[in-house]
């Protein structure tokens, strides 16, 4: 279901309780938990999201999240409906900057377990094809998100 790859931080089983609970979930919720699709869940410093984000997206700045998919939505909704994963599948990357989920939990006054479960679901939601570039695929994607969050009881504060 998922890979964890600690760049240039130190590995932490809270992490990992969070990556598991969460997007076991995520997993569930999509009715993909029977697949053969994974995701690998790089986490990191603002420096080399930096990087990825300059290589990858030409934009020279740290951000919190960064996703990869490696389906279009239309390709990805076909192969879940047709149940058609013969070998492990890998969905995305989704490289989180630590640093910046704990600046981003104070700042908007929540638990670092609320800010970084709601970047591993954003991130999840972007590898099925989400988006919240136009305002109605946001509203979509943000009801999902939030829909995951409730369910597992993560609150805001």
């Amino acid at each position: 279901m998922y890979e964890i790859i600690y760049k240039e931080v130190d590995k932490n089983e809270e992490y990992e309780k969070i990556v598991k609970r969460v997007l076991s979930k995520c997993f569930e919720e999509e009715k993909i938990i029977d697949s053969k699709l994974y995701i690998t869940i790089t986490l990191t410093t603002p420096k080399y999201i930096k990087k990825i984000n300059k290589e990858y997206r030409n934009i020279d700045k740290a951000t919190d999240v960064l996703s990869f998919p490696m389906f279009e939505k239309d390709e990805l909704e076909q192969k879940i409906k047709d149940n058609n994963f013969e070998h492990e599948d890998i969905l995305g990357d989704i490289i989180i900057s630590i640093e910046k989920v704990k600046e981003q939990a104070e700042e908007y006054n929540h638990s670092f377990e609320r800010e970084f479960s709601y970047m591993l679901v954003h991130g999840f939601y972007h590898l099925l094809g989400y988006d919240h570039i136009k305002e109605e695929d946001k509203k979509v994607m943000r009801i999902k998100e939030e829909k995951i969050l409730n369910i597992l009881d993560i609150k805001r504060n």
